[in-house]
């Protein structure tokens, strides 16, 4: 039985690291939060960001035995890498202190767990914004490029598809005489409008507005809001205005306000007399080889060693990769090592406007769940940036959604 609450109520879908979460604290908008990630590198990681170590939580569960951990998780169809469903077999290679605390952050984070078997009956009543940022991997150009052209057709079956496990649970809760989510807010990659998705998005947006929704969708870029990263997305803002032309207008019309691009220096950590900074540094410094000197000639140079650029590029789930997001000189490099590093994990979650108390958090947190095997390496943590949404952008519209809420409270089923 879920607990009542006073506050609005706010569901991540794909929730990810919780940038939507991150987003509402920064403007301190207080929601009562549940999300829907199967994947435990991402909710672990939300939980510590979001509620802290578990110290303090954590001993409630040493009642549960291993076998009571496994099962638990088993039945809740998770994901180590977001792809495949993790088995019985490898969760019993974990030690009992991992489990729990991947069950612990389960429990904190109110995850709903995997989006295919969510019934409508077990979301929460009366949410206010239901926020469904799908799986990109089909719709992006980066898919195309390697014969990925399978979308987000209906019938699919891939993660992309994900978008109709939304559809779903939106008609049962119609359906069922249930109370729809007053906002709702989708994210993708822009390729979304393109000749191949833009008929299944149409089809999305017409699926809404059936259902008494108002659509804006625009396309918006983290350089546009102080963010010096080259980031364009499309976003959808639904709000179930049942055919209110002032809402409709209202929406229609709006204009988001620019933001002056802030300071390159806000985001990099090039002082390598400190420690930390140093270390992630030579983690990020790639062997020398053909591929990474191509990766050298090919890509922006951020920082030569006396100027910067402006912005990088859009920070992707890999750095060591070609094209990337921009490299910078590293004259501290070891021997057969390239002459570049590419950009840290800590400074990929600032270029997605998380804080570095955030990422330290999720760092002294990180968890042995094998012998001498850590959860969190650094391509773990880059993939969560780069499937992560950039704040500053997120802060703005629910700055929007706050200004209908206050415009249109009279007319708004809140």
């Amino acid at each position: 039985m879920m607990k009542k609450t006073n506050k609005p109520i706010l569901v991540e879908m794909f929730s990810g690291i919780g940038s939507q979460a991150k987003a509402l604290k920064k403007l301190g908008f207080d929601y009562d939060i549940y999300i829907s990630d199967w994947d435990i590198s991402a909710f672990y990681a939300y939980d510590i960001i979001h509620y802290g170590s578990q110290k303090d939580e954590i001993h409630k569960y040493n009642d549960l035995s291993r076998d009571e951990l496994i099962n638990f998780l088993t039945s809740k169809d998770l994901s180590i890498n977001g792809k495949n469903t993790v088995s019985k077999n490898y969760l019993s290679t974990w030690n009992t202190e991992a489990l729990k605390k991947v069950y612990t952050a389960y429990i904190r984070t109110k995850n709903l767990g995997n989006i295919q078997k969510i019934l409508y009956s077990e979301l929460p009543d009366n949410i206010e914004i239901l926020t469904y940022s799908f799986p990109c991997q089909d719709l992006s150009i980066g898919g195309a490029w390697h014969g990925n052209m399978s979308g987000i057709d209906r019938n699919a079956n891939n993660r992309s598809a994900m978008l109709w496990q939304v559809d779903r649970l939106l008609f049962d809760l119609k359906k069922f005489n249930k109370k729809l989510p007053t906002f709702l807010l989708m994210e993708n990659v822009y390729n979304i409008r393109s000749e191949r998705h833009k008929d299944n998005f149409l089809e999305w947006k017409k699926r809404l507005e059936s259902l008494g929704y108002c659509n804006k969708d625009f396309d918006l870029n983290a350089n546009e809001f102080g963010i010096p990263q080259s980031r364009k997305r499309t976003y959808m803002l639904s709000v179930l205005c049942n055919n209110n032309d002032n809402i409709d207008t209202y929406l229609k019309n709006y204009v988001f306000n620019k933001k002056t691009l802030k300071d390159m220096n806000e985001f990099l950590r090039i002082n390598y007399s400190i420690e930390k900074y140093k270390n992630e540094a030579d983690i990020s410094n790639p062997n020398k080889t053909p591929s990474r000197d191509k990766i050298y000639t090919d890509n922006t140079l951020i920082y030569n060693g006396k100027t910067l650029v402006s912005e990088i590029k859009t920070i992707t789930t890999k750095q060591d990769r070609n094209p990337n997001s921009g490299i910078i000189e590293y004259p501290e490099h070891k021997p057969g090592k390239s002459n570049y590093r590419n950009l840290t994990p800590r400074e990929c979650f600032l270029f997605m406007g998380f804080d570095e108390h955030d990422y330290d958090k999720l760092i002294e947190n990180n968890f042995e769940f094998k012998k001498n095997q850590y959860f969190y390496k650094r391509e773990k943590l880059e993939r969560l940036a780069g499937n992560s949404i950039v704040v500053n952008v997120l802060m703005e519209i629910f700055s929007l959604i706050n200004n209908i809420k206050k415009e249109f409270k009279d007319i708004l089923d809140l």
